[in-house]
């Protein structure tokens, strides 16, 4: 009995103990990828702010159950993200050029809000090495679709 007793209060402090180093890792995540593009901002926002066009670059873009663009203007492009676990990823692209135009540096970047289990909180160390290379590769594919497509001709 006194084993039962000992084994039960070191699975409650071990639990306490985690679920406590835990609530010192950040609810909110942020992984950022950035590319330089030889193309105008117009090219790079063609293939980002139309959902349809994602699918020539976005690694896994068959596998989101839903996206809602949420926001876009002249240099950014905020969408929402329901993936194949039915978490929302709020993601987007931020196009920044200089004053010659080119070359055009776009930042991709995806935000997690996590919640409190302990569970969710240390699987964000893992969560840069699941979405980092699928993100360089999108950004690689953007690079190579905006700059092999001529630019549209100005009014």
């Amino acid at each position: 009995m006194r084993i039962i007793k000992l084994g039960l209060i070191s699975i409650v402090f071990l639990s306490l103990l985690i679920t406590g180093i835990s609530l010192f890792f950040p609810s909110r995540v942020r992984i950022s990828k950035a590319i330089e593009i030889n193309g105008t901002r117009e090219m790079i926002m063609r293939q980002t702010g139309d959902r349809q066009n994602w699918k020539n670059w976005y690694p896994g873009v068959d596998s989101i159950k839903s996206i809602t663009i949420t926001e876009k203007n002249d240099s950014s492009v905020r969408a929402t993200i329901v993936g194949p676990g039915s978490k929302n990823i709020e993601t987007g692209w931020n196009i920044f050029s200089t004053a010659s135009g080119q070359p055009v540096t776009v930042q991709w970047y995806m935000d997690f809000h996590l919640r409190w289990y302990p569970w969710e909180k240390f699987s964000s160390l893992l969560l840069e090495k699941s979405y980092g290379p699928r993100m360089e590769n999108g950004l690689s594919d953007l690079k190579r679709i905006v700059e092999t497509t001529p630019a549209l001709p100005k009014p």
